[in-house]
């Protein structure tokens, strides 16, 4: 029986990495060795149970790196490589663990190929004793050329769990068990016997989106004013005048801005245009758009992040500044 085709493109991070030891599980980022594609397949060979798995070598970075300029290379890496492989049946992307679920919820907006996409991570590095890459690889490689996982957008593979790349979020620093959905849950699981799914994502993903980046050079300048309390607007002010044209509003729970970062804001909507979409430090649930902020002309991120609500806002920015446009994208995807 012939195998499913899946390509595993390399971005680094510490699935990537090489410690100094088999206890090297935390500073092994000073190392600074990390694999490509190809070397982090040829160090799991197993994968190749599988999948006939096509390595692709790109680059490998530390995640907080990871912006526009990668994300667009990775669209147009994944046009090519569907293009040139017709039969290919998923694409892995390796990835550091730090800002994986802002790269996997940019590319389930942007991402123009019909065939899985599944990123990737782990924990601990390559190199260390019970490391998760090997096995969080394999899942990865299983998932992308599941036919279940047509459909579904982006997906996240960490610790046998599937999740939605929209709703998946790092939770903790050091834990196997990081990535969480908080609000839903996992779409489903890489288990010994099978990929199996139990709900679908009912919010448009790729590649049925109406953001097309290939043609972009840069997104337009979207900032997160965080809350706390005792906070002036310095930040949220400081954002302004380094001419974001847009600012998401990490606000206490349920969703709102201190008084001195509304002040900014607020004058920021009436005086130079600038989109402000409330989002909420509590790390789950949805805000809404009560009496205070529609007076003070914010939008509201439903239940997405603020990292998250920071990506759709950018791209948002680049189709229109309207914000009845800008406000129905946050309730479709």
């Amino acid at each position: 029986m012939q195998k499913p085709k899946v390509a595993v493109i390399g971005t680094g991070g510490t699935i990537c990495s090489i410690g100094v030891g088999p206890f090297d599980i935390l500073d092994y980022g000073a190392n600074e060795c990390m694999l490509h594609a190809d070397e982090v397949v040829a160090k799991f060979p197993e994968v190749h149970e599988h999948a006939e798995v096509i390595p692709v070598r790109y680059k490998a970075v530390p995640s907080p790196n990871i912006h526009f300029a990668v994300w667009k290379d990775l669209v147009l890496m994944m046009d090519d490589l569907v293009a040139k492989t017709p039969d290919l049946a998923g694409i892995v992307i390796l990835h550091g663990t730090a800002s994986l679920e802002e790269t996997a919820y940019f590319l389930s907006l942007t991402a123009k190929v019909a065939v899985p996409i599944v990123v990737v991570g782990s924990q601990r590095p390559a190199s260390a004793l019970s490391t998760d890459a090997g096995m969080n690889l394999a899942n990865a490689i299983r998932t992308a050329a599941a036919p279940a996982s047509r459909g579904l957008g982006v997906l996240v593979l960490l610790n046998d769990e599937i999740h939605a790349a929209r709703e998946v979020t790092k939770t903790s620093t050091f834990r196997l068990q990081t990535f969480r959905s908080p609000d839903f849950g996992v779409l489903g699981h890489a288990d010994g016997d099978a990929i199996v799914f139990y709900r679908k994502p009912i919010r448009r993903a790729a590649p049925d989106t109406e953001f097309d980046i290939r043609d972009l050079d840069e997104l337009p300048r979207v900032d997160i004013a965080y809350a706390y309390t005792g906070s002036d607007g310095t930040a949220a002010r400081a954002f302004v005048e380094a001419g974001a044209k847009g600012v998401v509003s990490a606000g206490f729970a349920p969703g709102f801005a201190g008084q001195g970062d509304a002040d900014v804001l607020k004058a920021a909507v009436a005086e130079k245009g600038v989109v402000v979409v409330q989002s909420t430090r509590a790390g789950s649930g949805r805000t809404f758009r009560g009496k205070r902020l529609r007076e003070m002309g914010f939008l509201i991120a439903d239940n997405l992040n603020p990292q998250k609500a920071r990506l759709l806002l950018s791209l948002a920015l680049t189709r229109t500044a309207d914000p009845a446009e800008i406000e129905r994208m946050f309730l479709t995807y």
